[in-house]
């Protein structure tokens, strides 16, 4: 029997034994079409490739897999790998602390080697399920498999982008992390065309392609600190610190990531940085967080706070 022959039945003998808990010999062997003697050479070689193939003795023994020190390749059939995939990209925007990134990591490695037949059942199916969640900017599957790929590749990305005066301008960047605050997501890289960091959301993205531009990963910033000193005060008119008399945890189970950062200070105090674009409604959000608190920066929300009181004091007569 050829090199090639040998290979298959062993990868066979090796997704059966990842289908159910146990098998007997003999079992497999009708499964495979061989010998109960072939069986056992096969389980010999899986086992010299490091798969923990246990075998019990008696009447009823078999073998079965048992679990290893890492996680071997899964093989998986059609209906399995439709599942895993329309599973994983579900998973990949929603809110599970670090559920997110790891099932887009898992679904750019299954969607490089799903065979097209497969790649287009898993879209009907997904194209067709709808998911109630939060609200939130949904991504297209495609964009981020697309960017994981890219940053995993080091490959240059390119697509259109809408400038601050709403034009949309074709960039070229060089991907290096994306970053999901809430139900929105964020692409760190390199602009290549303006030379610096930037961040980009991807809901505003149209056309990305990942180029054969291959480029040496550089030194960079914390993603996620990038992202959120970005989204938090770079977009926005005024940028205010408020010493808020309570823990960071306290502050940050009211203010999402999106929206403000939060430091620690001391004596039981931290500093919120937050963004926005009319200072009454900061001074607003300021009040309703029920603490303490001590306006740092700007001045003038110090002042757009006393007018709120003033009114406030009217409604209460």
């Amino acid at each position: 029997m050829s090199v090639e022959a040998t290979t298959e039945r062993v990868l066979r003998l090796l997704g059966l034994l990842q289908r159910r808990p146990s098998w007997t010999a003999s079992a497999l062997a009708a499964e495979l079409g061989v010998t109960d003697r072939s069986v056992r050479r096969d389980v010999e070689r899986l086992r010299a490739l490091g798969y923990p193939v246990h075998a019990t003795a008696g009447v009823g023994g078999g073998y079965r897999l048992g679990a290893g020190t890492r996680l071997p390749p899964l093989l998986l059939d059609d209906e399995e790998a439709i599942a895993t995939a329309v599973s994983l990209r579900m998973a990949s925007g929603g809110t599970v602390a670090g559920a997110g990134e790891a099932a887009l990591r898992a679904l750019a490695k299954l969607d490089q080697v799903m065979p097209p037949r497969l790649r287009a059942e898993v879209r009907a199916v997904h194209g067709a399920t709808e998911t109630l969640v939060g609200p939130g900017v949904q991504i297209d599957a495609e964009l981020l498999v697309t960017l994981a790929r890219a940053c995993r590749d080091a490959v240059r990305v390119r697509f259109r982008y809408p400038g601050r005066d709403g034009a949309e301008r074709e960039r070229t960047v060089e991907p290096v992390r994306m970053v999901a605050t809430g139900r929105r997501w964020y692409l760190m890289a390199w602009d290549a065309d303006r030379d610096g960091w930037r961040t980009f959301r991807l809901d505003r993205m149209r056309g990305a392609v990942a180029t054969t531009w291959r480029f040496r990963p550089r030194e960079h910033p914390d993603p996620v600190a990038y992202v959120q000193h970005a989204v938090t005060g770079a977009p926005y008119r005024h940028l205010a610190r408020i010493r808020v008399h309570a823990t960071p945890d306290e502050v940050r189970e009211l203010i999402p990531p999106q929206v403000g950062r939060v430091e620690d200070d001391r004596d039981g105090w931290c500093v919120l940085v937050v963004g926005g674009a009319d200072l009454d409604v900061l001074a607003l959000h300021t009040a309703r967080l029920g603490f303490d608190v001590e306006v740092l920066e700007p001045a003038e929300l110090r002042e757009a706070a006393a007018r709120l009181a003033r009114r406030l004091g009217r409604v209460a007569k």
